[in-house]
């Protein structure tokens, strides 16, 4: 499914003219079928790009929640579909108007709210799978307030670790900018006043040669490291609402970061598994929910797998008593008797995922601030270093002098 923008001529009384009009359909020839039936003609259609700002403000935690309020507000006095229509009728700022397109099209063709939500494309696994679990459940409005505070809570996580990466990388930026500017003109000045003694000025070349290698990795270093989070960065902004690209690949690969996603999507598929078996959904389907609940592979394989084995007429324990769950975790699963028993364990295994996953969070945290404190001291010292060095030159200088005042 996908927004497109068509521009169509109408027949009228008074002659053709033309209209922009939106559309969210799976390909163009669908938007073509659906231009004739209004008795249109398409002139032109193409897939719509939201603007730089657009996107800013669509993925902004604040517009995500204040979304969702507006959504439970109505709900009280009506369905969830149709206090997410009237939002939209009710919205007059062009840009938002814009970014709910989708959202309005969806709703047209007779699509529920979670598939609106999910047209939108800014709502992540986790979030659209607390409000999709609560939906099943019959209680989307009891859901909300869930899925608003996961919102927050990762907004704060990602905040810290922002806020972190900024300090330190001001730091960091502090010391390679003196490092790059002064790297010639420090070295240039050694290798202009060496020592005329053959062994000291073999062993100060040694030292020059070492000096000038240092600092070269340092800098090198640090302008990768710069790069890979700036292109991180921008990657998982740009591909917000994907379940996977090379980028997210390449992040979960790191150890501490990897098991840090994995612990935040078994936390969030676990608390959405267990709404949906409070709120009475078959197994199955709880089992497939809970799978589109994170993006993290290991975790959709794990809901997948077991949702085979219990087709395959294996017994939930056992199904559910699988990798990567840890030791303690299945050992729980393992002695399961009756869904009721289900649904509180998997509270309780969402509730210690999240306490590991916010674990996890303050040591990378703190490795960050560990590792820009070593990468510190190495420019620190070769600094000094580099003032022995000097010191080295200025002696043979004034050895020299001394000698041919003699």
């Amino acid at each position: 499914m996908q927004q497109w923008i068509a521009e169509v001529a109408y027949d009228t009384t008074s002659g053709p003219k033309k209209k922009i009009e939106s559309f969210y359909l799976p390909t163009q020839e669908d938007v073509r079928h659906a231009v004739f039936k209004k008795g249109g003609f398409p002139l032109s259609i193409r897939p719509h790009d939201r603007s730089p700002l657009e996107r800013l403000l669509a993925r902004s935690g604040w517009w995500q929640v204040q979304l969702l309020r507006g959504i439970q507000f109505r709900s009280t006095s009506t369905s969830p579909g149709v206090a997410m229509w009237k939002i939209i009728q009710a919205e007059t700022n062009p840009m938002r108007q814009n970014i709910l397109a989708p959202a309005r099209e969806a709703l047209a063709r007779g699509l529920g709210v979670i598939d609106a939500l999910k047209s939108l494309q800014v709502f992540d696994a986790g979030t659209l799978a607390i409000l999709s679990a609560s939906e099943k459940a019959n209680k989307l409005e009891e859901g909300i307030p869930h899925a608003i505070h996961s919102i927050t809570q990762k907004k704060k996580n990602t905040r810290a670790i922002m806020g972190t990466m900024g300090w330190l990388g001001f730091d960091v930026i502090t010391i390679v900018q003196s490092l790059f500017f002064g790297k010639d003109m420090v070295l240039g000045w050694f290798k202009g006043n060496a020592p005329t003694d053959p062994v000291e000025k073999a062993k100060f070349e040694v030292v020059v040669g070492n000096l000038e290698l240092t600092w070269d990795i340092l800098i090198y270093s640090a302008f990768a490291m710069g790069a890979f989070m700036i292109w991180t960065i921008i990657s998982f902004f740009m591909n917000r609402g994907k379940k996977d690209w090379p980028t997210a690949r390449i992040v979960r690969s790191i150890p501490l970061i990897g098991a840090y996603l994995r612990d935040l999507g078994f936390a969030d598929s676990m608390l959405a598994c267990c709404r949906m078996l409070k709120g009475l959904v078959p197994i199955n389907v709880a089992l497939k929910q809970a799978s589109e609940a994170t993006t993290f592979p290991e975790v959709t394989e794990y809901w997948l797998n077991t949702n085979s084995d219990l087709e395959r007429g294996i017994t939930l324990g056992a199904a559910l008593d699988r990798e990567p769950l840890k030791h303690n975790e299945r050992m729980e699963l393992a002695t399961l008797s009756d869904l009721g028993q289900v649904a509180t364990i998997m509270e309780t295994i969402a509730e210690m995922r999240a306490q590991s996953a916010k674990t996890k969070h303050s040591l990378i945290v703190w490795l960050a601030f560990a590792l820009t404190g070593v990468y510190l001291v190495i420019a620190f010292g070769s600094a000094i270093f580099a003032l022995t060095v000097m010191n080295m030159s200025m002696d043979s200088m004034m050895g020299g002098l001394m000698g041919g005042a003699l």
